[in-house]
């Protein structure tokens, strides 16, 4: 019985397929005589810098095989008995949540942040400094986050080469939001009464570097109707119109030394740089003007009162 058990896993073994050897590690674009020699002794009288071939992409191995061993030792005047084709590969390493986080949060100095992986490329990758620049940082629907956002970085390696990561994160900060009191109606400035400042957490803003307590719109306009209980975010207000509609307007009117001053009724609103329709109550023609001020406009035209 023993007898037979000896001879079946002889047989087993002399048609099992050969464990491969394992790749030798090459960090940088080239492949050279010094590490050929690592896999194959033999080759150590080549050159160390002698140029063998190119590295491939991270993940992909180059291999020299037996028939090319055995070329290039003949040119080298080298014995080579029983060549074996011997691979070179990147040396990978695997990418931790804990390594990912922390350059994240490289990325965001000055904020105190909670950052929670979703989801994330997992797989190894070349040795490297691992980044990932806050452009980079998808936005979500609203301050709240209530779904991950895409988070692409890189891992610089072998100069500035760069293999693409991504991580799909929650990211919160604390924060003071601004809340409307009451519904605050467009272009009607905004009061102290009728905002109020709140303490919580949200998405780092673009522009935010660390925390300081948001400014009080005074002044500004909203630029809609936002309902009670909402939060202001950036972009809601805006600064008043020099000119809104039904406002009486100076109109100054130049062409070339020649100039032309009346008074007009505004048709449309707008800020300084704005053009705005406006109509001259003489003809009852309606005419562009840029605004230039509160309640003033101006008109660049051909002769004097033409078309006005």
């Amino acid at each position: 019985m023993t007898l037979r058990i000896l001879v079946a896993l002889c047989w087993a073994a002399r048609f099992a397929p050969a464990q491969a050897p394992a790749c030798v590690p090459v960090e940088g674009g080239r492949i050279l005589g010094r590490d050929l020699a690592e896999a194959l002794p033999v080759f150590q009288v080549l050159p160390s810098d002698t140029l063998l071939g190119n590295m491939p992409p991270p993940g992909s191995k180059r291999t020299f095989h037996a028939p090319e061993l055995a070329s290039l030792a003949q040119r080298y005047f080298i014995r080579l008995d029983s060549p074996h084709d011997v691979c070179f590969e990147w040396p990978m390493e695997p990418l931790s949540h804990d390594r990912i986080i922390e350059a994240m949060r490289e990325s965001l100095p000055g904020l105190d942040v909670r950052i929670e992986i979703a989801e994330a490329s997992l797989y190894p990758v070349p040795r490297g400094r691992l980044e990932f620049p806050r452009e980079t940082l998808g936005r979500p629907a609203s301050a709240a986050q209530k779904d991950p956002v895409l988070w692409r970085g890189a891992v610089i390696y072998s100069g500035d080469r760069r293999y693409a990561v991504w991580a799909r994160v929650m990211v919160k900060t604390t924060c003071e939001r601004l809340i409307a009191v009451e519904t605050l109606k467009p272009g009607q400035p905004v009061r102290p009464p009728q905002v109020r400042v709140e303490q919580g957490e949200c998405f780092p803003s673009p522009e935010q570097s660390g925390q300081s307590p948001p400014g009080l719109p005074m002044g500004l306009v909203p630029a809609r109707a936002i309902p009670a209980g909402a939060e202001i975010r950036p972009g809601f207000l805006v600064p008043p119109n020099d000119v809104d509609r039904g406002d009486a307007v100076s109109v100054e009117v130049r062409s070339g030394a020649a100039r032309l001053a009346f008074t007009a009724k505004a048709e449309s609103g707008g800020r300084s740089g704005d053009f705005i329709a406006v109509r001259n109550p003489s003809s009852n023609r309606v005419f562009r003007a840029r605004v230039e001020g509160k309640d003033k406009v101006l008109v660049q035209t051909g002769p004097p009162g033409a078309g006005l």
